[in-house]
């Protein structure tokens, strides 16, 4: 069914199979929740919530954010709201299937302090540059005149692989290759990067279980996260003109977050 595929490449597929270890399995399977979870709290939703939101530039940390989400600390609100959002958001993932509308609804979710009523959970309609800290352009995304058509492959790509059986490794492989091609299309007018790493996670889960959401792979992104952006640079300034065959090293951070590569 791989050969169905409409804007996930595959290319990189056996040299990365080459490349990642087979404990991954293992090392996943050994995931546990933390002690610290309750029916009501979850420590690594927490964890991925503050380290995706530290990646965008919020000044949150994460034992703050405990003492406010585990024990009722307050705070000024603006310190936690946007990371409140992106809990909320990952929590209605946890429960809900990754398809087309879910996906919009968690950008509605996570958005809430980000863009415009009208724009939550809906595809842009402007021309989108990435830039730099000093203002200068990194990446131009799709256009608008060609966001939709690139979504609606991505859709059925990810319906595709979700239907399909995959190693674990492959698994990971194509969790990356999606988030990956959609950051690069960039679909919304903001939070295209908080859904890349939520939909990743989301996807290794819907295929491998809810081990997955104990991943750490937001933290370490995070903490690599000048080799984050550099990955993510390395395939070319233009949407038309990416790349794909210089995306290992960014299809390789994932399983070193379980130290397998």
């Amino acid at each position: 069914m791989l050969d169905e595929l409409k804007i996930i490449p595959i290319d990189l597929l056996e040299t990365y199979l080459l490349q990642v270890s087979s404990g991954l399995q293992a090392s996943l399977v050994g995931l546990q929740d933390a002690e610290l979870s309750t029916d009501t709290f979850s420590f690594y939703t927490s964890v991925s919530s503050v380290f995706s939101s530290k990646i965008e530039g919020e000044e949150i940390e994460l034992d703050s954010y405990i003492k406010h989400k585990r024990f009722g600390i307050e705070f000024l609100p603006d310190y936690t709201k946007k990371t409140d959002d992106l809990y909320n958001t990952y929590t209605f993932a946890k429960s809900h299937p990754l398809n087309q509308k879910n996906l919009e609804a968690t950008h509605k979710l996570l958005s809430k302090h980000l863009v415009a009523k009208h724009q939550q959970g809906k595809i842009r309609t402007q021309n989108m540059y990435v830039s730099t800290p000093d203002g200068k352009i990194e990446y131009v995304a799709a256009s608008p005149f060609e966001v939709e058509s690139e979504m609606q492959k991505w859709y059925a790509d990810m319906e595709v692989l979700i239907a399909t059986p995959l190693s674990v490794p492959e698994v990971f492989f194509f969790a990356s290759m999606l988030h990956l091609v959609f950051v690069k299309i960039h679909p919304f007018n903001d939070g295209n990067g908080r859904m890349g790493r939520l939909l990743e996670k989301w996807f290794l889960a819907q295929k491998l279980g809810d081990n997955a959401w104990f991943v750490q792979s937001e933290k370490n992104y995070y903490q690599q996260h000048q080799t984050y952006y550099k990955n993510l640079r390395s395939l070319g300034l233009e949407y038309q003109a990416l790349d794909y065959g210089k995306a290992l090293p960014f299809l390789l951070m994932l399983p070193m977050a379980l130290d397998v590569v």
